[in-house]
């Protein structure tokens, strides 16, 4: 199944220590489901000397949120989130919609886009 936000997309925490905070999609885990978001997760980890690294030192990195715990922001100026959905327009076209503003298009997808992506 497709995952319903995609990397770009504006999400707003839903749970955990950053709850309402808006941030940006950078990356996304579909085998952990998992998403990494721009400013929000960011931890420190310490590397030991290494041929790679011979200082060594500390290391910033971006740690992963389930995918279950942000919702899509459909208004950026009062960060309204909603469920996203699929709709089929008369064209054939597979297109992701706002359910909670009343069906509304996010973007569409192409279908022949979207086979050519893989």
């Amino acid at each position: 199944m497709a995952n319903r936000i995609r990397k770009g997309d504006l999400v707003k925490v839903l749970t955990g220590d950053n709850k309402g905070q808006v941030a940006k999609v950078l990356q996304i885990n579909q085998t952990k489901n998992q998403v990494i978001l721009e400013g929000i997760g960011k931890r420190t980890r310490h590397v030991a000397k290494s041929y790679t690294n011979p200082m060594g030192g500390k290391r910033e990195i971006h740690q992963g949120i389930n995918i279950s715990n942000v919702a899509l922001v459909i208004d950026s100026k009062s960060t309204k989130t909603s469920r996203v959905g699929y709709q089929i327009d008369k064209d054939g076209n597979k297109i992701r919609v706002a359910r909670q503003n009343n069906d509304k298009a996010i973007d569409k997808l192409d279908k022949k886009a979207k086979k050519g992506a893989k």
